[in-house]
């Protein structure tokens, strides 16, 4: 078995902000507004390298227990950059998506998702998926949850719930696994991150704080990953 060449699906949880702005005297917030230009910048990177897929981890369901200042810093950020951004993606043929639930976010933020999402819906080149609001264990309470209702109304058997079922019920429906897991700042843990999808997901993780994170560092995990022979469970060669 070759290794793959090109991952079709990256997936990055975004690590290190506050770390980066504290080692050097700086405001968390300065560590959050370096971070979003370096989503910008990766963005760029990820069509440049043949990317299909981008999926950001911006905002868990447990950063609701930061302070009431940074959460809101983080709101208003996450509705600047979208905004910011849409521009550059309709021109570019990227789509973006959200995953996450909504609901729990200001509503000046749900309309600019919600017109992101819209106006990029056709995109083919590139899809960036942004994680906000979004947690693992979530989402799959949230997928038994449609399961449940589905067999309650008499649309499913029990029976017929197999994995391509709750797939589709999670947040991800339609989008493909991903091939390779970044994770900068060096920590060694998964952060309740898209638990049933990386199940056989590449991992590498780099010392690199987010703010950071360059095309280079980008460039760095894609080389690592090509070096990789991907088995799925199957026997060595």
């Amino acid at each position: 078995m070759k290794p793959v060449q090109r991952p079709l699906h990256v997936a990055i949880i975004m690590d290190g902000n506050g770390r980066w702005a504290t080692r050097r005297g700086l405001p968390r917030s300065e560590g959050h507004r370096r971070g979003m230009t370096v989503v910008r910048q990766t963005i760029r990177a990820a069509l440049d390298l043949g990317v299909g897929y981008l999926t950001l981890y911006a905002f868990s369901s447990e950063n609701w227990k930061r302070s009431e200042k940074e959460v809101a810093f983080l709101m208003q950020m996450c509705e600047v950059m979208i905004t910011e951004e849409l521009p550059f993606l309709i021109k570019n043929d990227i789509r973006f998506r959200h995953i996450g639930r909504k609901e729990e976010l200001p509503e000046t933020l749900k309309s600019a998702i919600r017109r992101g999402e819209d106006l990029t819906k056709n995109n083919r080149a590139l899809c960036v998926v942004l994680a906000f609001n979004y947690g693992g264990r979530q989402e799959m309470v949230d997928a038994v949850r449609r399961l449940a209702g589905d067999v309650k109304e008499g649309c499913l058997a029990p029976d017929d719930i197999d994995e391509k079922a709750v797939a589709a019920s999670l947040y991800t429906a339609g989008i493909p696994d991903p091939d390779l897991l970044v994770r900068t700042s060096g920590e060694m843990r998964l952060s309740n991150f898209l638990l049933w999808q990386i199940c056989y997901t590449e991992l590498y993780v780099t010392k690199v704080f987010w703010p950071d994170f360059r095309k280079k560092d980008f460039e760095r995990a894609l080389k690592e990953f090509r070096k990789r022979t991907r088995r799925f469970g199957g026997a060595h060669d």
